[in-house]
């Protein structure tokens, strides 16, 4: 064969196979529930995790996502309301599949957008990135990641005197509901030292989301960040989804050599997301109810945050977790404490004392303190805490009438010393101290100043 006859005929191929990429194949939908659906005709064309279209009554294409293969039938949820979805509805699937991903790049500072990418503030069009994000991703290599970097400030005395935080470390705020914990991130996004703020608002209410965003961020916070909003009625996949958008852009951001915040309330609706795709999966409920594809999950979306390779920047990530009933060991608490760098507690009875943030500083702890405190901060610090401790030992004797002062010096140092202490701990939500004045506060109130 003439050889440029086998070029042409190479073109050809080569043209026939890029078409393929535009051709899909169809199923029909065999029965419908209230989140997901079985689809028969794609089963071999398709693979978990890939992104299918369903055909509304209406006309209206529904987006959807494959969560589970059985027996020759794909089952599918989706990223809407199934309501006008109907058995015979045409599905539609690409033929080559590619991973969901995202166009991130610097215009998406300043702007609310949805898990899906799509602007939700009313200002306009998103710029696109470049290149695309994959939306799932591993983490940086272990052996090649780099290690945390120094003290960061967070302008929040009980976290920088007790728990501190260096670049690249990730903390867990733990609390039951209403105890200030999206106050405490509006703080945190304000007055922590960063580049770019990203902050997840994972099933919230709907009224909340613009108190959080215009109260709790303000116009300074709002200026330097990325919100990433599902809220509580979003579908289980769209609320799974603003998990992993916010990572990834984060992780944009960290690539470009910059120090990132990243803020995401809450890790636990995360994973009900999660235990609600599980179970229409098919998945045997275990702990509580939670699949164990949670615990699975959670370990990979943590682990991606935190110091990046060599020569890129960081993501220092703090996460809340809602502690069902109050109970710091039920499971995701229990696991999550387990996957971070730190757990901060904010305790009901501390708030009702009306100390905020309602931070129990005895409770909470930080695995990078030792390589933040100086010799210094150290000694004062764990004086504090030991007078702290000791006072809240004697403080059912002292309520009681049962305490007699003189009798232990120690004891009396610590009960005069904590009233001064929790005094320096309350903040107003729109204080931000740096972290040598807060010592210095500190110290003064340990010398009686």
């Amino acid at each position: 064969m003439p050889y440029h006859n086998r070029v042409a005929d190479l073109a050809d191929a080569s043209w026939r196979v890029r078409g393929l990429a535009a051709e899909r194949i169809e199923g029909r939908i065999t029965s419908a529930a209230t989140l997901a659906v079985a689809i028969s005709g794609i089963a071999r064309h398709v693979a978990v995790g890939d992104r299918i279209t369903l055909q509304h009554r209406d006309g209206i294409a529904l987006p959807a996502e494959i969560v589970a293969l059985h027996d020759g039938t794909a089952h599918a949820l989706a990223f809407g309301s199934l309501a006008g979805i109907r058995a015979g509805s045409t599905v539609c699937a690409p033929l080559l599949s590619r991973p969901a991903a995202l166009p991130v790049s610097a215009a998406w500072i300043g702007r609310v957008v949805d898990p899906l990418g799509r602007p939700l503030d009313g200002i306009g069009p998103l710029a696109a990135g470049e290149c695309q994000r994959p939306v799932i991703a591993a983490p940086p290599d272990a052996a090649s990641r780099a290690r945390l970097g120094e003290r960061i400030s967070f302008g929040v005395r009980a976290l920088d005197l007790f728990t501190p935080c260096r670049e690249g470390q990730r903390l867990g705020l733990f609390a039951g509901a209403g105890v200030g914990k999206s106050t405490l991130l509006g703080m945190l996004a304000r007055g922590t030292q960063c580049d770019v703020a990203v902050v997840a608002l994972i099933g919230e209410r709907g009224r909340e989301v613009r108190e959080c965003l215009e109260d709790d961020l303000g116009a300074a916070g709002q200026a330097r960040s990325v919100a990433v909003v599902a809220t509580s009625d979003a579908s289980p996949l769209l609320r799974r989804e603003a998990a992993h958008a916010a990572m990834t852009i984060a992780e944009h951001f960290r690539d470009e050599g910059r120090s990132v915040l990243l803020l995401m309330d809450s890790l636990t609706r995360y994973c009900l997301a999660l235990r609600e795709i599980g179970l229409a999966a098919g998945e045997p409920p275990a702990t509580r109810g939670y699949p164990p594809s949670v615990f699975t999950m959670l370990p990979r979306l943590l682990e991606r945050a935190g110091p990046g390779r060599q020569g890129s920047g960081s993501i220092t990530a703090l996460f809340t977790v809602l502690m069902e009933g109050d109970d710091p060991n039920e499971p995701v608490a229990d696991a999550v404490r387990g996957f971070l760098d730190g757990h901060v507690l904010l305790d009901r009875g501390v708030a009702a004392r009306g100390r905020y943030p309602a931070i129990d500083v005895l409770r909470s702890l930080s695995r990078s303190a030792g390589s933040c405190w100086t010799e210094q901060e150290t000694a004062l610090v764990g004086r504090a805490r030991a007078a702290l401790a000791l006072a809240a030992e004697l403080a059912d004797l002292v309520r009681l009438g049962a305490y007699r002062p003189g009798a232990d010096p120690a004891a009396d140092a610590a009960l005069a010393l904590a009233p001064r202490i929790e005094a320096v701990l309350a903040q107003g939500r729109d204080a931000c101290f740096a972290t040598d004045a807060s010592f210095a506060a500190l110290r003064a109130a340990m010398e009686g100043a």
